[in-house]
């Protein structure tokens, strides 16, 4: 009788390992853990890990190289807890390197940062399973609330005040008389806009007409102006000067009726005792009529 080496037994035990095998390399895949990547482990401890959990990442300058393997606990102690890291084993870490504990993100979730200064890798490393210096870095909320808390009492004060300052303002009287006057000011532009308006409609239109007839008529004197020889009228008012200077020279001379009428005395004097005698002879024939006018229907004696 042949053996059976397969039994039902033995595939229900290869098919568990399996199982395991697959689930355990899964669960570490969704991890993020390279299961088959040679790793080193450090230690760190702290007072208060602030929600830190397992499996919570490791980064070096925001690149991840690693998990929280391990968190260990003794409330006997001051500094209560003990994490074990683990990061790829080619990554060494100097002396002067620190396990800081900081926010991950704005809900609270706590992750690992190894911070350490590049020029210091001459010098001595860590070796894997050494106890690294830990930190803890201020929490985001926590730097947030500390620098927008003052900011937010100082807007309050200023919020207060200005409350304040807007009540006394609205429960002054003299607020009401001011509002009083605004509305009788706006009555008053009110009514100006509606003159003004009719101004616009009624009177600027015929104003408009009547500057341009204006304009017309300057036009048509700007034209007339053009049509007249300026410089046949400028050469007879030049003549016509001359004529008024010889005119005005020959009476200033003696020569010629007007220029000795104006110049000689004598025959001003003769004139003179003319108009003299003229005028006592007037005088004379009114007093005695009769003695240069005879008159008488019958004739007269002579005497």
């Amino acid at each position: 009788m042949k053996k059976k080496y397969f039994t039902r037994e033995v595939k229900v035990g290869i098919m568990t390992v399996t199982a395991i095998f697959v689930l355990y390399f899964g669960l570490n895949y969704l991890k993020g853990i390279d299961v088959f990547s040679p790793v080193s482990y450090y230690y760190g401890r702290y007072e208060n890990i602030g929600g830190l959990a397992q499996s919570s990442p490791v980064y070096i300058k925001g690149l991840k190289v690693g998990q929280v393997e391990q968190i260990k606990y003794d409330f006997s102690k001051k500094e209560s807890f003990v994490i074990k890291i683990s990061i790829s084993k080619d990554i060494k870490l100097p002396e002067d390197a620190k396990i800081v504990l900081y926010d991950e993100g704005i809900m609270g979730g706590k992750a690992i940062q190894l911070v350490f200064a590049t020029e210091n890798f001459s010098k001595s490393m860590h070796q894997p399973g050494d106890t690294i210096g830990t930190k803890t870095a201020t929490g985001l909320m926590a730097q947030i609330s500390g620098d927008l808390v003052p900011k937010i009492e100082s807007i309050s004060t200023q919020a207060d005040s200005l409350i304040r300052s807007v009540r006394l303002l609205v429960e002054n009287k003299s607020l009401n008389r001011s509002m009083a006057s605004i509305e009788h000011t706006t009555s008053d532009l009110a009514v100006s806009s509606a003159q003004l308006k009719k101004l616009m409609h009624n009177d600027v239109p015929h104003i408009l007409n009547n500057v341009n007839g204006i304009t017309t008529d300057f036009k048509q004197i700007s034209g007339n102006l053009k049509k007249i020889d300026y410089q046949s009228t400028f050469a007879s008012i030049d003549h016509t000067i001359a004529n008024l200077n010889l005119i005005s020279e020959k009476m200033n001379s003696s020569e010629g009726t007007i220029g000795m009428l104006l110049n000689n005395k004598d025959l001003y004097i003769n004139l003179s005792n003319s108009a003299s005698s003229a005028d006592k002879l007037l005088i004379d024939l009114q007093k005695n009529p009769k003695r240069y006018v005879h008159f008488s229907l019958f004739g007269s004696k002579s005497k």
